[in-house]
């Protein structure tokens, strides 16, 4: 499993390059470095539901975890209210950005998450997580906030890369396929 983790984060390395850099003239190596890291780790859908209730049953929606995010709720330490915005701002990211057709789903009226803007709630939560600039998490602080400021592009950026994999996809099958085929 650790190799097909590498070779899919270099893919994914590769092609947040091209949409970043190349395409949206974002030249940020630290964010491009985190959504690779982001893509690579929401690979594993497991990944994307990480964090559990007191029961131990993944949260499912934003509602659900912003609960755990907030300190005079239940989250147990600083610690955890920082790493749970993080996440939020991985999860609405990811959502709002790679697979935005899935948010009528997401949001549907009888979901907790009905009343919850997932772009506002993912660069919210980005920001709270750059507030927490001390220690181990001083050098990182500012990226959070440049993806809060930044969160419509790096969803455009996400969209490009996965369009850019589905292209490359499609490619591969017809090479397979006119192999098959012999033509």
């Amino acid at each position: 499993m650790l190799s097909r983790d590498l070779s899919l984060q270099a893919l994914f390395g590769e092609l947040v390059d091209r949409a970043f850099a190349l395409s949206l003239r974002w030249d940020d190596r630290q964010v491009m470095r985190y959504l690779t890291n982001l893509l690579t780790e929401f690979a594993h859908i497991d990944s994307l539901y990480r964090l559990h209730d007191l029961n131990g049953r993944p949260l499912q929606e934003v509602a659900e975890m912003l609960y755990y995010a907030d300190i005079r709720l239940g989250a147990q330490s600083f610690y955890q209210e920082r790493e749970v915005h993080r996440h939020i701002g991985d999860f609405t990211l990811f959502w709002t950005g790679v697979y935005p057709e899935a948010l009528p789903k997401l949001r549907a009226s009888l979901r907790k998450d009905h009343l919850i803007d997932y772009v506002k709630q993912g660069k919210e939560s980005y920001r709270l997580v750059s507030l927490f600039d001390i220690g181990e998490w001083r050098e990182e602080a500012p990226m959070f906030r440049r993806l809060s400021e930044n969160f419509e592009v790096a969803m455009q950026g996400l969209y490009a890369v996965r369009q850019m994999w589905e292209q490359m996809a499609q490619e591969s099958f017809l090479r397979f396929r006119k192999q098959v085929e012999g033509f």
